[in-house]
């Protein structure tokens, strides 16, 4: 049997080793060992395609975003810099040029 420890944030006991970093297959959460004690509370806000997001990034609109309240549109490769994660269900907060604040849900977005 294994000695590893189970997956700290979803508790499967199906973790692997891949080099230093421990893996859980059943919900991706991946953890150096003797971290899992520490438990972090902060949520991993995650793009369309699994990259984590942090406050700063650089993500690019991958599909057309109709503006609530308005006739415009934020179009599909738009860029936006310098971005703050929020908790919601809206979790970027962004200043977007030509249209102005905005809110967008990140299974929306790509990390450039």
């Amino acid at each position: 049997m294994s000695d590893l420890p189970p997956c700290p944030k979803c508790q499967s006991p199906y973790t692997y080793e891949d080099g230093i970093m421990l893996i859980c297959p059943e919900c991706g959460h991946e953890w150096a060992p003797g971290t899992e004690a520490l438990g972090s509370d902060e949520k991993e806000i995650r793009d369309a395609v699994g990259n984590i997001l942090s406050d700063g990034d650089t993500i690019t609109v991958i599909k057309d975003l109709k503006v609530k309240g308005s006739s415009t549109t934020v179009k599909v490769g738009t860029k936006v810099k310098n971005i703050r994660l929020v908790d919601g269900d809206h979790d970027i907060d962004c200043k977007i040029d030509g249209i102005g604040p905005m809110s967008l849900k990140s299974e929306f977005v790509k990390k450039v």
